[in-house]
């Protein structure tokens, strides 16, 4: 998987290259990812879905974090990207069933992780049971839902913890129920600047 091949940028988003992902990550070059967040809406309430990424990650494994996610390969483009829900998820969708929230400008550095993204990123709105999830083990663990109120919450500081429910599978295949309080160091630390404006970005389309 490292040695992938993504199209690399320059900060303006001007194509200048290929490299590996390794050399991406290693360098911090600019690269093209896609980003997707699902949302439910049950009785007038809208929830979140987000993934446990699995224990075997190299990069916050046992965390929680975007819905879907992953690199796009140098051959790609952002509509190529459904494949992550595909295989991440087990969740057949089609492209025009996702609502664009744009191209954020995504940057990590963090325990030797130098990660510069052009993410293209969507809003998918669908009610799913927690049964509808056939995960890829390699890459997800679990899946969980929150309250979108209490999420913006958790971001902005007036809630300490939230309430998440789901499930994760255990590396025997057992299935685990999860109905728990949890706090910010449970999520992937991707930044407060980044969690609030991906909260504007969704909350302009369930308006």
């Amino acid at each position: 998987m490292e040695n992938e091949l993504v199209r690399v940028f320059d900060s303006q988003q001007n194509p200048i290259g290929v490299a590996t992902r390794e050399d991406v990550h290693r360098q911090g070059l600019w690269h093209e990812s896609f980003h997707c967040w699902i949302v439910s809406r049950e009785e007038e309430i809208d929830y979140l879905y987000l993934q446990l990424r699995c224990d075997q990650k190299k990069d916050h494994p046992n965390l929680f974090d975007i819905t879907s996610a992953g690199h796009l390969l140098a051959h790609e483009t952002a509509a190529d990207g459904i494949r992550e829900i595909e295989e991440e998820l087990g969740i057949d969708v089609t492209f025009s069933e996702l609502l664009p929230l744009g191209i954020v400008h995504y940057c990590v550095n963090h325990e030797g992780l130098l990660d510069n993204e052009f993410a293209h990123t969507f809003l998918y709105k669908r009610n799913l049971a927690f049964d509808e999830f056939c995960l890829q083990k390699e890459e997800v663990s679990g899946i969980i839902k929150v309250n979108f109120s209490d999420f913006i919450d958790l971001w902005s500081g007036v809630k300490q913890e939230i309430n998440i429910k789901g499930f994760k599978i255990k590396p025997n295949g057992e299935k685990l129920h999860i109905d728990r309080m949890a706090k910010k160091d449970e999520f992937v630390p991707h930044g407060i600047s980044f969690y609030e404006m991906i909260i504007q970005l969704i909350k302009e389309k369930l308006d």
